[in-house]
């Protein structure tokens, strides 16, 4: 690996507590968990929503900064999003959808920009490109 940088350092900690989580980071806390259906208490977001969370708040900072930047007058965003996996005999492909709604006076010109800028975002970028994890025992 040429770069080893940690740019982000996440703690999830999970005890008896089925299948309670305490996520840290930056300071903040959120917990994850289970719905009840699947033995969890449903204290919290479930982890694949926690995928879908942290795709649309990336895109909507995203979308956020660049209408700031250009002065447009984008007064609000909405992203909608779901997620389906769908398995076959040699892999698995998830299909994430993302519907936004944009409130303000854009003009369509805009809008399709936003929409092409919403696909750069950081997190929409990593996810469309191969990810390696590694895991070890401290």
């Amino acid at each position: 690996m040429k770069n080893e940088e940690t740019r982000t350092n996440v703690i999830v900690k999970t005890g008896r507590d089925h299948y309670r989580t305490t996520i840290t980071a930056n300071g903040h806390t959120l917990i994850a968990d289970e719905p009840e259906n699947l033995g969890g208490k449903n204290e919290g977001i479930d982890p694949e929503s926690l995928l879908l969370a942290s795709l649309g708040s990336c895109t909507t900072i995203t979308l956020r900064m660049y209408a700031d930047r250009k002065k447009w007058p984008l007064e609000s965003v909405k992203i909608e999003l779901n997620m389906e996996v769908v398995q076959s005999d040699n892999q698995q492909t998830t299909f994430i959808k993302k519907h936004m709604h944009f409130e303000g006076p854009l003009t369509d010109d805009q809008k399709t920009r936003l929409v092409h800028i919403a696909d750069l975002c950081p997190l929409h970028k990593m996810l469309n490109n191969p990810i390696v994890i590694t895991t070890n025992v401290l």
